[in-house]
Formats: C-alpha cells, structure tokens, sequence
C-alpha cells in the first residue's frame, strides 16, 4: 500500500503535532498570568514563542533540505510529512504564544504572513495529493510529447486531406495549425485553452455551406450543429463523391486533434496548479522570516 506523506510511519509526525499542541493547551491554561492576561511577555509566552520561532526556522529548513538528494538525515517524504503536520501545530501554538491578542504592529504582521504560508501550504498539499492522479487518468498511458508528436501528424494528415476537398477547407485548418498553442502564459496554462475547438467549429460551418451548395460560411443559426449531424450529411453523399469522403476523413482527423489537444491542455494546467502555488508560498515564506525577525528583535530590545 502506498505511504503517503499523511500517512507516513502510520502519521507519525500527525501524533508528535497533537502532543505537542496538547501539552501547550495544558501549560496554557494551567498558567495563571498575575496582574494581566496570558501575553506573549510572560514565562509561558517567551516559551511558546521560542518553540514557534524554531519551529517556523525549521520549516524554512525544508526548501533546503529537499534539494540536498544524498541527505543522510531522514527521507524527503519523512521531512515532509513532518513539514505538514508541524506546520499546521503553529497555528495553535503561535495563538497561544500570543494569548489571542492582536492589533495593528509588527507582531501581528508576522503572525498574518504565518497563516498565509500555513494556509498557502495546505493547498500544496491537496494540489501534491490530487493533481498526479487525475494527470494519470488524463494522459491514458500516454506521455506530454507523444500526444503532441500524434497532434502533429494529425495536422499534417489534415492538410494534406484539405488540399483535396477545397482551397476554402485548407485555409481553415491551417488556421487550426497556427491557433493551436499550447501552454503559453500562466492565463492559457492555467485556464487549459487552445484554438482547436474554434477551428473545428469553422470546418463544421464550412461543410455545412458545402450542403447548400454555397460557398460562404454557414449562417449563425448552424454554429451549434453538432458532428453527428454533420457524419449524417456526409454519409448521405453518393459513394462517388471522393470530396465528401475526404471531408468525413478530414472532420475526423480533426476531432482526434482537439480530443489530444485537450488533453494535452489539462495536462499542463494540472501540472500549472501542482507548481503556481510555489510561486506564493515561498515568497511569503521569506517575508514571514523578515517579520519574525523584526517581531523578536522589537520584543528583545524595544518591548
């Protein structure tokens, strides 16, 4: 059975999060702070905050740690697995160094910058959980680049289809050829998008013109005709009409292409989801460690 990093060493890491939140609750509400509230100041809050300082300087560790491949202290999945479950103590741990007190200061900056890298992080986890398996069943034993490499056939095998059937049909697919881009910016990555569909529409319009014997683009009510309406027509046709035959070969060449073409999309946009989240995390991360700083410097010196 597979170990995941929530299951890891049967949720070790999970146990030592839940001792350790459980013994700060204790201490917390068996302290009994004279004269004030339960504060970051006291015994018990310098001790809260020592153990979520270093905890938060040990979670920075991890972007260091997982690059260190021959790393001899514990397995990646372990360090990870503990990063998670850890990480998520913090919030308990950092209220209560706090004593639930807030306001508008340095101390609550870090804080905040804390539950956006916890919260940032948990979507990472999800993202790690999900994504790989949905990209799986989406590329149906097949890799990135042989699904483009099959997309390129298939655009050659269209072309040379279009070049018998009518000039009007080849400039519409090479149209295809040249809107089709996948991946781009993070918006196209990320919103999974690509011409092939567009182009497919315009070949449905084109020999829908063709039933009518006309040349122009089909009207706006015939934009919606679904391929089975079209492999009917087509079908219809006399076994002779070598240009039908290869307009039906041609619309499904094109079906396969957008079919691939979406999958292909998914692919990157899975992918996109599994890594944009990094590009939040770890930024924060870093600004969480400039606010800590600043928050025990301003307790040590200046508070």
């Amino acid at each position: 059975m597979h170990d995941s990093i929530l299951s890891f060493k049967r949720q070790r890491y999970l146990w030592v999060a839940f001792l350790l939140c459980l013994a700060s609750l204790v201490a917390y509400f068996w302290h009994q702070p004279v004269g004030a509230p339960p504060n970051g100041g006291t015994w018990l809050g310098y001790t809260l905050g020592g153990i979520g300082a270093t905890l938060i300087l040990w979670l920075l560790w991890f972007g260091i740690r997982k690059r260190r491949y021959r790393s001899g202290v514990g397995t990646l999945r372990g360090w990870l697995s503990a990063h998670v479950y850890l990480g998520s103590s913090l919030i308990l741990i950092v209220l209560l160094h706090s004593g639930f007190q807030v306001g508008w200061n340095v101390h609550t900056l870090a804080l905040t910058l804390m539950l956006l890298v916890i919260f940032s992080g948990f979507f990472g986890v999800f993202a790690y959980l999900r994504y790989p398996a949905l990209m799986t069943r989406n590329r149906d034993n097949a890799t990135r680049d042989a699904m483009i490499e099959e997309i390129a056939d298939l655009d050659q095998a269209a072309l040379q289809l279009a070049d018998a059937v009518d000039p009007a049909i080849h400039a519409i697919v090479l149209r295809s050829i040249e809107r089709t881009v996948l991946g781009g910016g993070v918006w196209a990555q990320l919103t999974a998008r690509d011409g092939s569909a567009e182009a497919l529409e315009n070949l449905r319009q084109a020999a829908s013109s063709k039933e009518k014997g006309g040349d122009k683009a089909a009207p706006a009510a015939n934009r919606g005709q679904t391929m089975i309406v079209m492999v009917d027509f087509l079908a219809g046709q006399t076994k002779s009409d070598k240009q039908s035959e290869n307009l039906r070969k041609l619309i499904d060449l094109m079906t396969r292409k957008k079919v691939l073409a979406e999958r292909v999309a998914r692919d990157i946009q899975l992918q996109a989801l599994m890594e944009i989240w990094l590009y939040v995390h770890v930024p924060l991360s870093i600004a969480l460690l400039g606010a800590l700083i600043a928050h025990v410097v301003s307790v040590l010196f200046y508070w």
